[in-house]
């Protein structure tokens, strides 16, 4: 038993269904395969939105703020519906089927985009529209052309991300100690190869889409990701599967309607009184938060079908394990909601920062820099941070604590603080873009003033995200229940999501209320117009508070880790299964 509890993985198992052989599944190797297909959908769906508000603003003459605000919708979009893939994931298909599908949908939405950029009839008339007050914008037909495509990819992105991450980390072993530590060491490499990709959209791809053409640019992001596809599937063999333990959403709302329907009865004082019917080795000890959810677990008439010893209608009894996964996913929110406003601020590196680039002094020596290349300098930073910390931080502090670097919470939190410095560096910066805008005339196309100037908000907010969103990976892939890894990668991804669309509900309230009918306000159409600065200031407000209020949440929340017996799974796990193997 011993030699084939070292020779299998327990609770996971390879491509034939049979238990996991440790030599021949996992590892680095497929778990690179994993992250290729991550890289190309961050080249594509990138590559796309650093540079989608100049193309909106100057092939189809949209206003800079409702271009802005397409560009965080299409964003955060893309995340939101990585709840959707999670539910997909851990309900239906599993995670490998997931990222197959939703890779191919990426593939298709990026070809389609490809070929409606490339027809001039789906756009309208070219113009100036700096010297020109009489640009036709894109019609009604036009704009459903473009949103097509990228609510396609929206869709793909939001499938791929929610499972990559998760299928990623199945790859390692967290009861095998050198496995461990090595998944220790996958979040920040998976994220410093997806900034790879990253850096590749910001540079190559955007120069592409500018000097050769915007659909030969995403024609490349749709071959690459269909090559990305096949790669992918080559790893078949060597992969591991989790097994899937049923819809964690009808998990949560089994224990939120049986906890309802008996909110009348008496919780008792004894908690081992409560219902639990899980092996002894995957029970998560009760904890005395969240009690009224308790209630769930209390035994009453008529919970079991027929009799004691059959087993219970899940819609009316569950056990104290099941109760605890639920609470688990609830000490969750209060750091998922304060990491919303970070993404807020990220957005604006690529709506307004870029917009801010596109007035500027842009040359470097005789090559002109696209203003969509900017965010090159936010993700250099997020890899120097990410090799910084991996190489140098890591091992220091895993010789000084005895921990191979910051907890996740304590990387959240230094994130945070620097998308905070950020915002107030981009207010700092824009005050003198607007100082010079008025001195040399708020109409010049292009400003004495070099680009360069914008390089510490994008490196502030770049080292920031190094930081949050390892941390964040970190956080929501191993405090979330087994069964509910997916979903609560997406929940991860949600935050991004609705950073988008809070940024794009902040420039709507933001317009209305400084705007006037001549179009002038703090975001006003030509940005040499606008006040800017103060909606950088604005967002570094808000940052701060949210700052306090994260300490707040961090120092609330106690982790909760359900008992894990290598023996026990290892044996429940083989079984029948085994035998048939």
């Amino acid at each position: 038993m011993d030699g084939k509890q070292r020779l299998t993985v327990a609770d996971a198992v390879d491509y034939k269904g049979c238990p996991a052989n440790r030599s021949k599944t996992g590892g680095w190797v497929p778990a690179a395969l994993v992250v290729g297909i991550e890289l190309c959908e961050r080249l594509s769906t990138m590559g796309i939105a650093v540079n989608l508000v100049t193309y909106l603003v100057g092939t189809l003459h949209l206003p800079s703020a409702n271009s802005a605000n397409i560009v965080t919708d299409f964003m955060g979009t893309c995340f939101l519906l990585s709840m959707l893939g999670g539910f997909l994931a851990d309900s239906f298909l599993g995670r490998y089927k997931t990222i197959a599908i939703f890779a191919s949908i990426q593939t298709l939405g990026t070809g389609t985009l490809a070929v409606i950029t490339k027809l001039p009839q789906l756009h309208p008339p070219p113009c100036h529209p700096i010297a020109s007050k009489n640009c036709k914008q894109a019609n009604g037909f036009q704009m459903g052309m473009i949103y097509l495509p990228l609510y396609i990819i929206a869709l793909g992105t939001g499938g791929i991300k929610s499972s990559v991450s998760g299928f990623g980390t199945d790859q390692f072993d967290e009861k095998d100690d050198k496995e461990k530590a090595q998944m220790a060491y996958f979040f920040n490499r998976f994220f410093l190869f997806v900034s790879s990709g990253t850096l590749l959209a910001v540079t190559v791809l955007v120069y592409l889409q500018d000097e050769v053409g915007r659909s030969w640019a995403y024609g490349i992001c749709s071959v690459s990701m269909f090559t990305a596809i096949l790669i992918f599937l080559c790893g078949t063999k060597r992969y591991r599967y989790k097994i899937s333990m049923g819809s964690p959403i009808v998990h949560i709302f089994q224990v939120l309607v049986a906890a309802i329907n008996k909110r009348k009865m008496e919780l008792q004082l004894n908690a081992t009184l409560l219902y639990e019917d899980s092996a002894a080795t995957s029970r998560i000890d009760h904890t005395n938060q969240f009690q009224f959810l308790d209630k769930a677990a209390i035994v009453a008439d008529g919970d079991f079908e027929k009799s004691v010893s059959s087993a219970p209608n899940p819609w009316k009894l569950c056990s104290v394990t099941r109760v605890e996964e639920v609470k688990m996913m609830m000490r969750l929110l209060p750091i998922w909601a304060t990491t919303i406003i970070f993404w807020t601020t990220y957005a604006q590196m690529i709506t307004f920062s870029v917009v801010q680039a596109s007035t500027m002094e842009r040359s470097l020596g005789n090559f002109k820099i696209p203003a969509g290349s900017l965010p090159v300098f936010f993700v250099a930073a997020i890899l120097i941070t990410l090799a910084f910390y991996d190489r140098l931080i890591m091992p220091l502090w895993k010789k000084w604590k005895g921990q191979p670097g910051f907890t996740n919470l304590q990387r959240i939190a230094i994130g945070l603080i620097l998308s905070t410095f950020g915002m107030a560096a981009a207010a700092l910066v824009e005050m003198k873009r607007l100082s010079v805008a008025k001195a040399v005339g708020r109409s010049t196309a292009t400003l004495p003033l070099s680009v360069f100037l914008l390089i510490p908000q994008f490196f502030l907010v770049g080292s920031g995200e190094a930081f949050i969103y390892t941390g964040q990976l970190d956080f929501f892939i191993t405090q979330s229940p087994k069964g509910m890894k997916t979903m609560s990668t997406g929940l991860f991804l949600t935050t991004l999501s609705l950073g988008f669309f809070v940024s794009s509900f902040l420039v709507a309230v933001v317009k209305s209320v400084t705007g006037s009918m001549d179009g002038q306000g703090w975001l006003a159409d030509n940005i040499n117009y606008a006040r800017l600065d103060c909606f950088y200031g604005l967002l570094t407000i808000l940052s701060t508070i949210n700052f306090v209020a994260f300490l707040v949440c961090a120092i609330w929340y106690k982790p909760q880790k359900p008992k894990q017996l290598l023996e026990m799974e290892t044996s429940t796990n083989g079984g029948s299964g085994a035998e048939k193997c």
